[in-house]
């Protein structure tokens, strides 16, 4: 196998407690020849302790300080350090399997396969034992890995985690991260790399581990204002053609999910469980109960829900 160097970026911010399990991962990798570069994003946990250990651990690792800026804005001060002929992207809270960086050099070296300018893996996903793996929150198929794809089914079919990538270098020549961006970072960065190659081979092995974290981003914080601010990005890198399909296949996608809750809205308010909340409320009014009968009427109506779903 030829000893290509492979950089790995991590980023970090506030998520000290995971950082151990996630650099032992690339410690454990059975290729060898890599470079992991740690970005502090100035973080106010004790990440600066726990990357300085690793780096004392293992030379290979590099230690990087910056003020705070965004995810974005640290994975791009990682790739103007990175040496390397590929790049491998890996969050500080997900982790690789120990084959993950050898299988996908294996697929960049083969003969049939000597063009590829990507490598996309398979995934699994886990809590907060990395022994118990579960199935990933969706199908990837080698058959989604296009322009097309990316554009105008991403988050209505699949997405991809960015550590199931390992990617040629020169991709990222003309590059960057849109630092404007809190979130929906990757997509945009799938889709420019998407417009400069089709050069992409799927392995169908779960060699990324995937953290279901609880108190991520993605999970507590509204992020549609970007996703807005990633389709005005989308907008000046797209053709016309591209970005007008883009519109109405969100505008689509939109209008069907509204329908969706006013229709589960409707059979809700349909149902005797909310009609005697209706009473319940208007009998509380009068006796002066109301906040305490609120939170009964809240539960109900949460119940409801769940059971129409179920």
């Amino acid at each position: 196998m030829s000893e290509s160097l492979v950089s790995i970026i991590v980023p970090c911010y506030n998520q000290a407690h995971y950082l151990d399990e996630t650099l032992q991962s690339v410690l454990n990798q059975s290729y060898r020849n890599w470079e992991c570069i740690i970005v502090n994003d100035g973080s106010p946990d004790n990440t600066h302790e726990i990357a300085k250990k690793w780096c004392d651990i293992d030379s290979r690792f590099k230690y990087y300080h910056k003020e705070n800026g965004g995810l974005s804005s640290a994975r791009n001060f990682g790739l103007d350090f990175v040496k390397g002929d590929y790049i491998q992207f890996l969050d500080s809270d997900d982790c690789l399997d120990k084959l993950k960086l050898e299988n996908s050099l294996q697929s960049f070296n083969s003969l049939k396969n000597k063009d590829l300018k990507i490598v996309i893996s398979n995934f699994k996903m886990f809590d907060e034992d990395i022994n118990t793996l579960s199935s990933p929150y969706c199908d990837l198929k080698a058959e989604l890995f296009n322009l097309e794809s990316i554009l105008y089914q991403w988050e209505d079919s699949f997405t991809i985690p960015i550590h199931c990538g390992i990617f040629e270098s020169s991709l990222f020549q003309n590059f960057r991260f849109p630092e404007n961006l809190r979130a929906k970072e990757d997509w945009v960065m799938w889709v420019s790399l998407f417009q400069k190659t089709n050069k992409i081979f799927f392995k169908d092995e779960p060699l990324a581990y995937y953290r279901r974290n609880p108190k991520s981003m993605t999970k507590n914080e509204n992020l549609f204002p970007e996703f807005i601010k990633a389709i005005e990005y989308l907008e000046t890198i797209l053709t016309p053609k591209e970005y007008n399909r883009l519109s109405v296949v969100l505008i689509s996608r939109f209008y069907k999910s509204s329908l969706d809750y006013r229709y589960k809205l409707a059979l809700c308010k349909d149902s005797n469980t909310y009609k005697l909340g209706l009473f319940l409320k208007k009998m509380a009014l009068k006796i002066g109960v109301l906040p305490f009968f609120k939170k009964i009427f809240q539960r109900l109506i949460s119940f409801k829900f769940i059971s129409n779903r179920l």
